[in-house]
Order: structure tokens, then C-alpha cells, then sequence
């Protein structure tokens, strides 16, 4: 009988921890919080206007679709870094180079981004772009200054 009650002891504890996770997981899926890899000037498109927010977000995805081709070379310049790295022997100019393809397709890719939020930008109002930048600049608040 004692090996019954702990059976159910358990089984009620494990039931409770999965209710307790699906619950987690549908307030969070409800409160919009899923967002935590996205680039800064998405999260702060978050404080514009709700008439705002969508238009925004699709003019930020419009441009990373059309740099589609260097965020592809861009990945493949860093997963030929990694193959380089495996091999027996270093070949460290090699490796600089692919992370050097890398890093520039990643900052193109960047630029345009930014070249079309700051279009999108110009036709909001002055008070929205106000909102913006704001929530831009606490985004920059948080990074740490550089060490010396």
C-alpha cells in the first residue's frame, strides 16, 4: 500500500509541474514576449503605436528578405571559419579572411536594416519618432561602456 501512495504522490507532483508549465508557456505566448533575439530596433519599434508596430516590423523583414543573399554568405563565410579552425593545421590568415566576408555581410545586412527603419521613420510623426528614440536610447543605456 505505501508503494501505492507514493506512486500517486509523484504522479499528482509531476501533474502539477506540467500544469504549471503549460500555463507559463500560454501567458507568455499571450503576453508577447517573444522577442528576446531580435535587433534593437525592433524592440524598439515595441513602444510605437499599435497602428505603428506592424507596419514597422514588416518594413524591418522587407529588408532583411532583400539582403537574404548576404546573410547567406555571411553564414557560410563563418561555417567555412569553423572548418578552418578543425583543420590540423592553422591556416590563421584564412580564418581571419572568412571572418572578415562574415563580419562585412553582417553589417551590410545591418546598414540596410537601418537605412529602412530610418525611411520608415520619416513618415511618422514627430512625437512617434520621439517615442523611438527614446526607447533606442534606453536600448543603448544598457550596453556596457568598453573596458580600458
Amino acid at each position: 500500500m505505501t508503494k501505492l501512495r507514493i506512486a500517486i504522490l509523484v504522479s499528482v507532483v509531476l501533474n502539477l509541474f506540467l500544469a504549471a508549465a503549460l500555463v507559463a508557456g500560454f501567458v507568455s505566448l499571450r503576453t508577447g514576449g517573444g522577442m528576446i533575439n531580435a535587433g534593437s530596433l525592433r524592440i524598439a519599434g515595441a513602444e510605437l503605436p499599435k497602428s505603428e508596430r506592424r507596419p514597422f516590423r514588416m518594413a524591418l523583414r522587407e529588408a532583411r528578405r532583400a539582403m537574404r543573399p548576404t546573410i547567406v554568405q555571411a553564414r557560410t563565410a563563418k561555417a567555412e571559419a569553423a572548418l578552418l579552425l578543425r583543420q590540423p593545421v592553422l591556416d590563421q590568415a584564412a580564418v581571419v579572411a572568412a571572418l572578415d566576408r562574415a563580419r562585412a555581410g553582417d553589417m551590410a545586412v545591418r546598414a540596410a536594416v537601418e537605412r529602412r527603419a530610418v525611411a520608415f521613420a520619416a513618415t511618422l510623426t514627430q512625437s512617434d519618432r520621439a517615442k523611438l528614440a527614446d526607447a533606442m536610447q534606453r536600448r543603448a543605456g544598457r550596453v556596457p561602456p568598453p573596458r580600458n
